[in-house]
């Protein structure tokens, strides 16, 4: 099982120094990380940030942890990742998700309806346009080239070699994961713990059967949030506030995949506490709510044997990768973090 770092959201308001990220990067690297993920929520642009990361890597893999379907179109996307891919020296790797409606109508003034079949149709123009094939498609969804389209209009194809890079699904519920089994080459989770990943394993092999196809080289990440201290009160109040936004902001009151997972997890009254307050605007309110077994649950924190255990759970729940997120805001403490983890994997 391999570690992978991700980059805690930008915070475009008051950001830390640019160097920061470098330093986490450059010790993920020297730490033996297999990759790098970041995020595009709290408007930041995933291609950007990763161009200007690998730019200050070496070997590392770059990943993005997801680029949001509804943000730009399949081809706009394998433009980026194609760019990113030749600037990298080939490593760069493309995940994909849904997101909600409050960032597909909020942000993007996209319609979130039908979003497993908009994801299929999309993941096909990429991949299209990845392989240098001419980018035609009339589906449900998505029409390429527009249809009517005017007079003269003709399939186009990327002017580059067809590009091999592993492409990512993100998502929680049974649909979107059985999507991950049947067209992609990996399956992203969030806040996913073992048995949910194991659960989850059926649903993939659900999808694969769909395809035809085996799951042999299929990838499953599982992204957490993560703090390893001897206090395990104080790691776990560092990671209530991540988890109160995700339950309270992440979405809208009926459509939270993150209150759903809770709920699944047999959490669900409390998630929906957090995120009663979160909503009423009670942000401190909303952090006291996440109760000391909901972080348990769903987070990669405590003290070092609890860590080492659940690593070891992980690994055999089948997860291949797993993505942690320093749950600290400091730079030292992220940084120690980064190293300390490599250590507790057996």
């Amino acid at each position: 099982m391999h570690l992978a770092l991700g980059f805690r959201a930008m915070n475009s308001i008051n950001p830390p120094p640019a160097s920061h990220y470098i330093e986490e990067a450059q010790a993920a690297e020297r730490c033996g990380y297999e990759s790098i993920w970041t995020s595009e929520i709290r408007a930041t642009d995933p291609f950007a940030f990763l161009a200007w990361i690998g730019a200050n890597t070496t070997s590392i893999g770059l990943g993005c942890g997801v680029a949001q379907i509804f943000a730009r179109s399949p081809v706009a996307t394998a433009a980026g990742a194609i760019t990113l891919e030749g600037l990298s020296g080939r490593r760069f790797r493309l995940g994909l998700g849904v997101s909600g409606p409050q960032i597909a109508e909020g942000w993007h003034g996209h319609p979130y309806q039908r979003p497993l079949s908009y994801m299929r149709e999309y993941l096909t123009v990429v991949r299209q346009a990845l392989a240098g094939e001419p980018i035609q498609y009339a589906g449900q969804e998505i029409t390429v080239p527009c249809s009517p389209a005017s007079d003269g209009v003709v399939p186009l194809r990327f002017p580059t070699r067809p590009s091999q890079m592993p492409v990512y699904l993100a998502g929680l519920v049974r649909g979107a994961v059985s999507l991950a089994g049947e067209l992609a080459d990996g399956w992203m989770s969030v806040h996913s713990p073992p048995a949910y990943m194991k659960t989850a394993r059926t649903w993939l092999e659900e999808g694969a059967a769909r395809s035809g196809r085996s799951l042999d080289g299929f990838q499953t990440i599982a992204m957490v949030l993560c703090c390893v201290d001897e206090d395990e009160d104080l790691a776990r109040d560092l990671c209530r506030p991540t988890l109160a936004i995700y339950f309270g902001g992440m979405g809208t009151r009926k459509a939270n995949f993150y209150v759903k997972l809770a709920d699944r997890l047999g959490f669900g009254d409390a998630a929906m506490a957090v995120q009663d307050l979160f909503l009423a605007g009670d942000m401190a309110g909303a952090i006291a709510a996440v109760d000391d077994d909901l972080v348990d649950a769903m987070c990669l924190c405590g003290c070092e044997e609890r860590v080492r255990e659940k690593l070891a759970a992980y690994q055999e729940a089948g997860v291949d990768t797993v993505l942690m997120v320093p749950a600290s805001h400091l730079l030292s403490e992220q940084l120690h973090q980064i190293e300390l983890l490599p250590t507790l994997l057996k």
